[in-house]
């Protein structure tokens, strides 16, 4: 359950760290190079949308729990 929940902090900050990267980097980097400012912005965009797939994993149904199985029982190939 912690776990869990340290997964949603996670990636719904890096999420939010992603768009204020992007709105720095648009509003206060006025006087940079374009190449600077493209990386920039692709930077903070990447960032969203890694915390955006992670939030869409997470939304999804959990794992199942780990079932013991007996040492003699092999899987079926």
């Amino acid at each position: 359950m912690l776990q869990r929940g340290l997964n949603w902090a996670a990636a719904t900050l890096v999420g939010v760290f992603g768009f204020v990267w992007t709105g720095v980097v648009m509003f206060a980097a006025v006087e940079t190079a374009t190449w600077a400012w493209i990386g920039q912005l692709s930077f903070g965009l990447f960032l969203i949308c890694w915390g955006s797939y992670k939030v869409s994993t997470l939304v999804r149904r959990p794992k199942p729990a780990f079932v013991p199985r007996h040492r003699r029982v092999r899987a079926r190939a």
